[in-house]
C-alpha cells in the first residue's frame, strides 16, 4: 500500500498501459484520477473497477495538447480532492512511417501529444506540486527515444524529447519534486495488433528476455519509481525492454 492516501493523476488511463498504471496505483491504496480524451466507455470500465477496490476515481475529458484543458483537469482534480502526489503522463500516440511518408500534419500530430501534451501537464502540476513542496512525476517515454528505430523518426524524436525534458525538469524541480520516465518496449497491447506472426517472432528473437513485455510489466516500473522507494531517484529514464536496448 505504497500509496495510501495519495492522489494520482494517469493521463491517457482508458486502456491498454495507461489503464493498468491506474489499476496499479489504486490497487496500492490510491485515489485515481483517469484521464481520456475520446474514450469515455474505456475511462468509465476502468474507474469501475477502481471503484470496486474502495478507492475514490474521477474520470476527466482532457485534450492533452490543449493548455487551457489541461488547466482545468489539474484544477477540477485539486479541488475536489485537495491533492495531486503523483502524475503519470502515459497519453500518446503512434503513427508509423518512413521519412518520406510522414506528412507535416503527421509530424505535429505525433508532437503535439507525445511532447507538447507532457509538457503541459507537467507545467500545470507543478504550478500546484511547487507551493506545497512535494509530488512525483513519471513520464511514459519508449525504447525508440533512446536508439532510435527503423521507421517512424517523428515518434523517436518525440520520445527521445520526452528524456530530455524528464532531466531538464528533475533538475529544476530538485529537490522536492522527482521527475523520472519508464521507457517500455515491445508490450502486448493493441499497438502491436497488426504486426504478422513472423514479425512478432523475429521480435521475440531479437529481445534477450524472449517475449514481449505485458503492461503489468511497465505499470510496476511506474509505481516503484513514482514511490518512496525511489526518494533517491530523479532525472532517470527506466528502460523496461527485456534488453533490446543495454547502456
Amino acid at each position: 500500500m505504497r500509496f495510501s492516501n495519495k492522489v494520482a493523476l494517469v493521463t491517457g488511463a482508458s486502456s491498454g498501459i495507461g489503464r493498468d498504471i491506474a489499476l496499479r496505483l489504486a490497487h496500492e491504496g490510491a485515489d485515481v484520477a483517469v484521464n481520456y480524451d475520446q474514450n469515455e466507455a474505456g475511462a468509465k470500465a476502468v474507474a469501475e473497477r477502481i471503484e470496486a477496490m474502495g478507492r475514490r476515481c474521477m474520470t476527466v475529458q482532457a485534450d492533452v495538447t490543449q493548455g487551457r484543458q489541461v488547466e482545468d483537469m489539474i484544477e477540477l482534480v485539486t479541488g475536489a480532492w485537495g491533492g495531486l502526489d503523483v502524475l503519470v503522463n502515459n497519453a500518446g500516440v503512434v503513427r508509423r512511417g518512413a521519412l518520406m511518408e510522414i506528412t507535416e500534419e503527421m509530424w505535429d500530430a505525433v508532437l503535439d501529444v507525445n511532447l507538447k501534451g507532457v509538457f503541459l501537464c507537467c507545467q500545470s502540476a507543478a504550478r500546484w506540486m511547487i507551493p506545497r513542496k512535494q509530488g512525483a512525476i513519471v513520464n511514459v517515454s519508449s525504447m525508440r527515444g533512446v536508439e532510435g528505430g527503423s521507421n517512424s523518426c517523428h515518434y523517436a524524436a518525440a520520445k527521445a524529447g520526452v528524456n530530455a525534458l524528464t532531466k531538464t525538469l528533475a533538475r529544476e524541480l530538485a529537490p522536492l519534486i522527482r521527475v523520472n520516465a519508464v521507457a517500455p518496449g515491445y508490450v502486448d497491447t493493441r499497438i502491436q495488433a497488426d504486426l504478422t506472426e513472423a514479425k512478432r517472432q523475429d521480435i521475440i528473437a531479437g529481445t534477450p528476455l524472449a517475449r514481449f513485455g505485458e503492461p503489468a510489466d511497465i505499470s510496476a516500473a511506474v509505481a516503484f519509481l513514482a514511490s518512496a522507494e525511489a526518494a533517491y531517484i530523479t532525472g532517470q529514464t527506466l528502460l523496461v525492454d527485456g534488453g533490446r536496448v543495454m547502456l
